[in-house]
């Protein structure tokens, strides 16, 4: 289980180890909904260059016991604010993501907050609903991540839930 999570800013540093996290075949699959070629480096950080300066968006880094666990970020997705995150492999199924995203969800204030998350991505799905997102649509669209056409479930995060302060004090 997740000890110490902390988030912060994101910094160049911090980007070689997000390239290496979302270069995982499984991470890849899991997520579905990626860049075309998370190999081609030089648009991963072109990409990234863009994130961190647009003063819309807001990123964090997560720490998980002082290390670059992966990260956490709200954006405008289909003209609604959304939420996203990605976690080093190493990281799944120890209570980081869902105490990084509850961390996340205590700063970042905007409600309504949408996810989106594969039909199939139950550790994701779990996280989101263990943080108050409750699924309240589907679509289908194609993930570059699998090469094919998916469908995905749409959550919602209406106000804080109680849950997020049980995460935040180590008790899930």
């Amino acid at each position: 289980m997740a000890t110490d999570i902390v988030l912060r800013d994101v910094i160049e540093e911090d980007l070689a180890i997000f390239y290496e996290h979302q270069l995982d075949p499984e991470a890849i699959r899991m997520a579905a909904f990626t860049v075309k070629d998370p190999t081609d480096r030089d648009a991963f950080l072109v990409q990234w260059a863009a994130i961190v300066a647009d003063s819309t968006k807001q990123k964090k880094t997560i720490l998980c016991n002082g290390e670059v666990a992966g990260h956490v970020g709200s954006f405008e997705q289909f003209g609604l604010p959304s939420v996203s995150y990605w976690l080093g492999k190493a990281y799944w199924g120890k209570g980081v993501a869902s105490k990084a995203l509850s961390l996340f969800l205590n700063e970042a204030k905007t409600r309504p907050l949408y996810a989106r998350a594969a039909k199939d991505n139950r550790g994701s799905i779990r996280v989101l609903q263990k943080c108050g997102f409750v699924i309240t649509g589907e679509d289908r669209g194609f993930a570059n991540g699998r090469n094919e056409e998916i469908e995905e479930f749409i959550l919602t995060l209406q106000a804080d839930c109680s849950l997020q302060e049980s995460i935040k004090e180590g008790k899930s």
